[in-house]
């Protein structure tokens, strides 16, 4: 990458929350640098010190760039390239070439690879990877290319879901009369009914300040978030009730069928090693947190919750409600599990 390429690079991330994303395009798309090769930009949501780019978006880049295929990547983390709905639309335009982003976000472009997201579709991040990684997964990441001209190259679970309140939850009858903040993406409002919960849409940005005054009651995320916010100063329980995966899929715009067949190779193996490894480091961080908090006693930590009950009620209300596309989607999830 030339200096010229280098200092426009640094100067979109300083603009990008001044500038609307359709501006910004002559420094996105594949651009080739200077020196011949292809400059990539790859963008998410997650801080730097969160798995998702420390063991995710890091490690793509260093074995892209190892590879030595005329190609380069360059990480615009923390949402400095849009939140993610505005972002999805940037990757199809092909202003943005790499996104990670959750199925449930991804819906906005194809509704039914939502359904990733669904409570307790998935049993362990382990079935996930074996839903990405088996034939089960082929139909919805065709179907999301043809309505959305975006790849899926890959699919990690960056944790489980859980809940914090102000009140133990053990079973899905502790969830009556609790304001529970979910995302307002439609798949996540669906798990809140499948769920029994009266869901409250607050802004991921504003959670904090909504837990601490008493807006909600108690809000769901994956540990690293929760941690991450610092979630646990203003809330008393953590119910392990693992009620989602919170999926990432990495997806590439239109530059990748732009890319020779060399270069498309190098990129997917990188992805699939970032895949491969994510998964052990976001367990590690999750464990360490998990021991400073019962350590800590600053949040109290449940882990008798009847799982059993809540994946139960779940799937029933999945079974009656979803159509189409959609069941089938939630169908090939459940017949993957290993």
């Amino acid at each position: 990458m030339n200096r010229t390429s280098r200092v426009t690079r640094s100067t979109l991330a300083a603009a990008a929350v001044l500038l609307p994303i359709g501006l910004l395009s002559a420094c996105g798309g594949g651009d080739s640098s200077g020196s011949g090769g292809v400059e990539l930009t790859l963008a998410h949501s997650y801080t730097e010190d969160q798995p998702q780019h420390a063991c995710g978006a890091e490690v793509i880049k260093e074995e892209v760039e190892a590879a030595d295929a005329g190609m380069t990547v360059e990480i615009y983390p923390s949402s400095q390239l849009g939140a993610d709905a505005d972002r999805i639309a940037s990757v199809q335009s092909g202003d943005i070439d790499l996104d990670i982003q959750g199925a449930s976000a991804l819906a906005a472009a194809y509704e039914p690879i939502g359904v990733i997201d669904a409570a307790y579709a998935f049993e362990s991040t382990e079935h996930l990877a074996a839903f990405f990684d088996g034939e089960a997964s082929d139909t919805v990441k065709a179907d999301f290319k043809d309505a959305s001209g975006v790849s899926v190259l890959g699919a990690w679970s960056a944790g489980a879901r859980q809940f914090t309140a102000s009140e133990p939850i053990r079973e899905p009858a502790d969830l009556d009369g609790l304001r529970m903040r979910f995302p307002g993406s439609p798949q996540f409002l669906l798990n809140a009914e499948a769920l029994g919960a009266q869901p409250t849409e607050v802004a991921y940005e504003e959670l904090y300040l909504a837990l601490q005054q008493g807006v909600v009651d108690g809000q769901e995320n994956p540990i690293t978030n929760i941690s991450a916010t610092n979630i646990a100063e203003v809330q008393d329980y953590l119910s392990l009730s693992s009620h989602a995966q919170n999926s990432n899929l990495i997806i590439a715009g239109p530059v990748y069928d732009e890319l020779d067949a060399d270069q498309q190779q190098v990129l997917d193996d990188a992805v699939a090693t970032a895949v491969d490894g994510l998964p052990a480091c976001v367990e590690e961080e999750e464990t360490a947190q998990l021991e400073e908090w019962a350590s800590s006693g600053e949040i109290e930590i449940v882990d008798d919750v009847d799982v059993e009950a809540f994946s139960a009620q779940t799937d029933a209300w999945f079974t009656d409600n979803l159509e189409g596309e959609s069941l089938a989607v939630y169908e090939a999830i459940k017949s993957s599990a290993p």
